[in-house]
């Protein structure tokens, strides 16, 4: 149709300059130009005609050939953008006009430009956030060769990348924040002064003073750490400079206005809180020299409590005795006693389990003990002593010294039987006698005495079988035995009766009895023992 359309266009054009050309003949008839003044002003016609044309087709010349190289390149430029950006090259279609290859190449031009322009503000933008991310956490910047435009996975990587380090950086000034605000609170609190650097910029208000590396968090913790460590420093030293002031307040017996700093509020410090109490302490010190024999004596007092509390035998005494008996009152003396008291008070807080343990086997324990002595030996390279004696001689002593008093209370037990079990035994009157005994006084007859057996027992001797024969009756009451097979059994059993440490120190080392079994047994052994005989515990 367009084909059409041209070429009616160019036989209207032809036909519209024939017209001209017959009109410019009629006009030149009429006006009577002659023939060869005719053929000048064709040839003029003709010459304007052609250079219209050349002109037209010059330029359409000009236009076929500026298409032509804007192919050529855009074609260059498509191909290095499909380079720059990663992509497939670009194929034409076939059978296109020059004008329409332009066309595509030059908007596929266009597309793939804005596309690069695109990952390259892109990228701008998140390395501008990764080197600043990086720089703040010290960290390595993401690598994407530079001048070359980024691949659209090398931008996710890289937006990946950013936000880890961005969570990174968020969890890090958190770190920060937390170990700045303990470290300022802590200065507050112990009233510490900034000494360093380190402890300057970490008070500092300014956020960005720190840099959020691992090194610098190290740093802050290490800080952290010493300052803790500072703080129970300053809290021991006020603990200490309390009970110092309160061992002199109780030594000096001091009025109670004296009293009132134990009640006052800490101050706002622990340093100031310690100058507080270092300046009492300072005090009562200068109370007490001018009542150092007073004191004296109440420290030795507490040292006597205390080598009681410790079990401390003679021997042990004996080394501080020397001071004790010393009446020249004295800085110096007071000194001793108070790094004696200081000793005994520490050896004290060392043994007080073992002592514990000591008491626990008065009630029941006694190889916990055992062992807890040997670990405190071993740690400490020395013996530990109960009453001037090595804890289990100590024991073992105290069993042998209840065994001796068992033995020494079962002998005074059985010389109260055998006195109260003699009685003198009746004799018949002889056959033919005119004496006559008493009738005893009518009594009641009791169960027990309703059917009484006899045994009648003849004893004959050379003397009696001259003179005549006598007879012994007595009256036996049911299961009563004989006095001495009790007395055997009683000594028999108390020879076969063993103390546990003794056993324990035997070859046969049978299993040690307990605290508690024994003092069972000797309460079983004292209500067995409160009869007096035989008769009796029948009769009960």
């Amino acid at each position: 149709m367009s084909c059409r359309r041209s070429e009616a266009l160019a036989f209207s054009l032809v036909t519209e300059i024939n017209h001209a050309m017959a009109r410019l003949v009629d006009i030149w008839d009429s006006i009577g130009i002659m023939e060869e003044q005719r053929v000048e002003r064709m040839q003029t016609v003709k010459k304007h005609i052609d250079e219209l044309l050349h002109s037209m087709i010059m330029e359409e010349e000009a236009l076929k050939h500026r298409i032509k190289s804007a192919v050529i390149t855009f074609q260059k430029q498509l191909d290095t953008l499909c380079l720059e950006l990663a992509l497939e090259p670009n194929k034409l279609e076939e059978d296109l006009t020059v004008l329409q290859m332009e066309k595509n190449l030059r908007c596929r031009v266009e597309s793939l430009q804005k596309e690069k322009n695109e990952r390259l503000r892109e990228l701008s933008d998140l390395k501008k956030q990764d080197e600043d991310l990086c720089v703040t956490l010290c960290a390595t910047p993401y690598y994407i060769p530079s001048g070359s435009v980024p691949s659209r996975t090398q931008l996710q990587e890289l937006q990946e990348h950013v936000k880890k380090l961005d969570k990174e950086k968020e969890s890090r000034v958190k770190v920060f924040s937390g170990l700045r605000d303990d470290i300022r609170s802590l200065m507050d609190e112990m009233g510490h002064e900034p000494e360093s650097s380190l402890e300057r910029e970490s008070i500092c208000p300014d956020t960005d003073i720190f840099l959020l590396t691992h090194d610098n968090i190290k740093a802050l913790k290490l800080l952290l750490s010493q300052l803790e460590m500072k703080k129970e420093s300053l809290i021991s030293a006020r603990d200490k400079l309390k009970e110092r002031a309160t061992s002199l307040w109780n030594r000096l017996s001091c009025p109670e206005p004296e009293g009132e700093a134990f009640r006052e509020a800490a101050m706002s410090t622990l340093s100031d809180d310690i100058r507080r109490w270092r300046g009492y302490v300072e005090h009562l010190e200068e109370l007490q020299m001018a009542q150092l024999e007073e004191v004296i004596d109440k420290v030795r007092q507490e040292l006597v409590v205390l080598w009681d509390k410790c079990m401390l035998g003679p021997e042990q005494r004996e080394q501080f005795n020397v001071h004790l008996r010393d009446d020249h009152y004295t800085e110096e003396l007071l000194a001793l006693h108070d790094t004696e008291l200081l000793r005994m008070k520490a050896f004290y807080e060392t043994v007080q389990p073992i002592l514990e343990d000591l008491d626990k086997w008065k009630r029941n324990l006694e190889e916990e003990l055992k062992s807890r002595v040997e670990v405190w030996e071993k740690n400490q390279g020395t013996s530990f002593l109960v009453q001037g004696q090595r804890i289990m001689d100590y024991i073992s002593t105290q069993w042998e010294e209840h065994r001796l008093q068992k033995d020494k209370e079962k002998n005074e037990r059985m010389t109260k039987k055998t006195e109260t079990s003699q009685f003198k035994t009746p004799t018949k009157r002889p056959l033919g006698s005119t004496y006559t005994t008493p009738t005893p006084n009518k009594i009641k007859k009791t169960a027990n005495m309703l059917a009484p057996r006899t045994a009648t027992v003849s004893s004959t001797s050379s003397a009696s079988s001259s003179s005549g024969s006598s007879s012994t009756t007595f009256l036996c009451v049911p299961g009563r035995p004989q006095l001495s097979a009790k007395r055997t059994k009683t000594t028999e059993a108390s020879s076969s009766l063993r103390v546990p440490l003794q056993e324990f120190n035997s070859d046969k080392k049978p299993a040690p009895m307990s605290y508690s079994a024994f003092t069972s047994e000797l309460s079983k052994k004292a209500n067995t023992d409160a009869f007096l005989n035989s008769t009796v515990k029948e009769m009960l």
